[in-house]
This record gives structure tokens, sequence and C-alpha cells, in this order.
């Protein structure tokens, strides 16, 4: 089976989110959100995101879908309404065996994009390889966090530290240890 990547922004305690959003504003992280997750290799194939329902959710209605990606949305309810372009899974072993094999000849790769319980089982899957992460400086008021499991991950890369307003932070990825 493929491998698949996680993205996210977290601030300096592993925060991910408060309230179903995200509990700062920042437009690079954005823009690099959707650089990372629409870049494909071949212009006739696209990206899968995978995304728990209340991510789903809390995606502007504007932006629901996300556009040039594949959405896959996770949730127990067999008959949780999504539009006719979005895919729905009951888990997330169901969701990646659907973007290798039922969408293999349009996903390029996959990638998880949260909420807190989808991250958590996601990054101790044996298939995820790396993460991109948006690493932000400060503390936030946040209610969702990020599994404390980087020390299983090495750094490949890491951008400079930016600043946007009172936002300081910087890019990061990462690879699996022994890949």
């Amino acid at each position: 089976m493929k491998t698949f990547s996680l993205i996210v922004a977290m601030d300096a305690r592993f925060g991910i989110g408060k309230g179903g959003g995200l509990p700062w504003h920042l437009p690079a992280d954005l823009k690099h959100f959707k650089a990372i997750t629409t870049r494909t290799q071949y212009a006739e194939k696209r990206n899968a995101v995978i995304m728990g329902r209340k991510t789903w959710e809390s995606l502007p209605a504007a932006f629901r879908p996300l556009p040039q990606r594949v959405n896959i949305v996770l949730t127990g309810q067999e008959n949780y309404p999504v539009p006719m372009e979005v895919y729905r899974a009951a888990s997330l072993d169901q969701s990646l065996d659907m973007a290798v094999t039922q969408l293999k000849f349009v996903v390029e790769d996959v990638y998880v994009i949260g909420g807190g319980k989808i991250f958590e089982e996601a990054v101790r899957h044996p298939l995820c390889h790396k993460l991109y992460v948006t690493h932000l400086m400060g503390h936030y008021e946040c209610d969702t966090f990020f599994p404390r499991v980087l020390s299983r991950f090495r750094k490949t890369s890491q951008s400079e530290n930016m600043k946007d307003g009172d936002i300081s932070y910087f890019f990061a990825e990462y690879i699996r240890m022994g890949e």
C-alpha cells in the first residue's frame, strides 16, 4: 500500500485548534497548505486530502470541498451528507484504501489534514511517512492538540523564521525514523 503524509500547523505546546477552528490567522500557512496539497507531478492527477467530519465542517463554505483536491471525509455516520464530488469513509484505513485503489487513476499523493483524533491515529499508522509542520513559536489557547510524537520523525528541512504581525513561525518537514 502507498504511504501518506500529514500536514499540520501547531503552536509551541502542540496546540492545533480551539472550538472547532484555528486560534490564529496566518495567511502564509494557508498558502503553504494549499501549495503542498495541490502540487502534483502530473497535470491529470489530484492529491487526496483526508479529514475528519469536524475538520470538514470547520472549512468555510466557500472552500468546501477544497478545490483541486479529492476530498475524503471520515465519519462514523453512514448517512452523513456530503456533496457528490466528496467521498465518505468510516475509518482511516478505509479512506487510504479508497485513495489508492478505487481512486488510483486520479490520486497522486495522500495527505491527512486533521483534526485531532484523525492525527492521533494517522501519525502512528505504519504508512505515515512524512509530516509537513508549520511551527508557530507562540502559545495559543487550544483545546485540541497534536500527539507528541515528533521524536519518532527526523527533521529533513526547515525554513527561515518568519513573522506575520504578532505571529512568529517556520515551516519544517519530517520523515519517519528509519526511512
